[in-house]
């Protein structure tokens, strides 16, 4: 395999994950379900090395083992539960109650926020049942009607305002990216969908596009490249600004605001917090163009 192809194939999110199965789905207790998650992660960055090194015997292999443990279904499966109302997972909640100010300017009007949820799992979070939001969704593998299957890296790109949004959500999606290259595409990615443009006599003048991130915390507290003030030196160097950030033992919850300043500087894949205990979650920014975008 040649490191083209294998970058290519590194680039684009549908080709991180593995084939699927449908398992048996039995009730999960909150501690399997935080398992099963652990265990598809480990194994899906396994596969990743090993499609990296061009090892396709391995990567063979670990298809067989993540297929066995219930493939990307069986982590949908516990993904939905852990965000399940029950158990006070909605991330979008947060969301709410972080734009809550902009919404009340669409009180009394026909215009809506446009949103792009990527990784949807369900049609009845906080933001799908918002009335100020005209909310499209899209996952890899659709559980049920109202979330389209498309992969976000091969999205057609834009051709107009009206195929922007004025908000993207990215709950618990960069960090399913395989590798630390494809998660600066994605950032990338995300600026090209992005609009502050509404429709005449919209109330909203001085909008401006946001993203909402949400990744697990040790993804910047226990990783040995990247920290929360390395995240925000990514972020910035893409054009977006830091409004609203919150930190909890598991998730850490940020609302980006897109001000079309970049920085546009690179950031390679550089150990900061050296540690055998350490995750290796990373972010890379470099000048290359997506495969993905080139071919739309």
């Amino acid at each position: 395999m040649t490191a083209k192809k294998t970058s290519k194939k590194l680039s684009q999110l549908s080709r991180g994950r593995p084939p699927t199965l449908r398992p048996n789905r039995p009730a999960l207790s909150a501690k399997a379900t935080r398992n099963l998650i652990r265990s598809h992660h480990q194994l899906l960055k396994a596969r990743a090395q090993a499609l990296e090194a061009g090892d396709d015997e391995l990567v063979r292999k670990l298809d067989e083992q993540i297929e066995a443990n219930g493939g990307l279904e069986s982590y949908q499966l516990a993904s939905k539960i852990g965000q399940s109302l029950e158990r006070g997972g909605d991330t979008s909640k947060l969301l709410i109650e972080w734009i809550n100010s902009r919404l009340r300017e669409l009180k009394g009007s026909p215009f809506k926020l446009r949103v792009l949820e990527v990784g949807a799992l369900s049609t009845k979070n906080a933001c799908s049942l918002n009335p100020f939001l005209d909310v499209t969704r899209i996952d890899l593998h659709s559980q049920e009607p109202g979330i389209q299957q498309q992969d976000f890296m091969e999205r057609p790109l834009p051709a107009g305002h009206e195929d922007q949004f004025h908000l993207i959500s990215l709950s618990l999606v960069l960090n399913y990216v395989p590798n630390a290259t494809g998660r600066g595409e994605m950032l990338k990615r995300c600026v090209k969908f992005l609009t502050d443009v509404f429709p005449s006599g919209c109330p909203m003048i001085s909008f401006k596009p946001l993203l909402f991130l949400v990744l697990p915390a040790p993804c910047v507290t226990n990783s040995r490249y990247l920290t929360e003030e390395k995240l925000q030196q990514i972020m910035s160097s893409i054009g977006f600004s830091l409004e609203r950030s919150k930190m909890t033992s598991k998730l850490i919850y940020q609302l980006w605001e897109y001000t079309a300043v970049p920085d546009k500087k690179l950031f390679k894949k550089e150990l900061i917090n050296p540690g055998r205990t350490r995750n290796n979650f990373a972010i890379v920014l470099n000048d290359n163009p997506s495969p993905s975008a080139s071919k739309t």
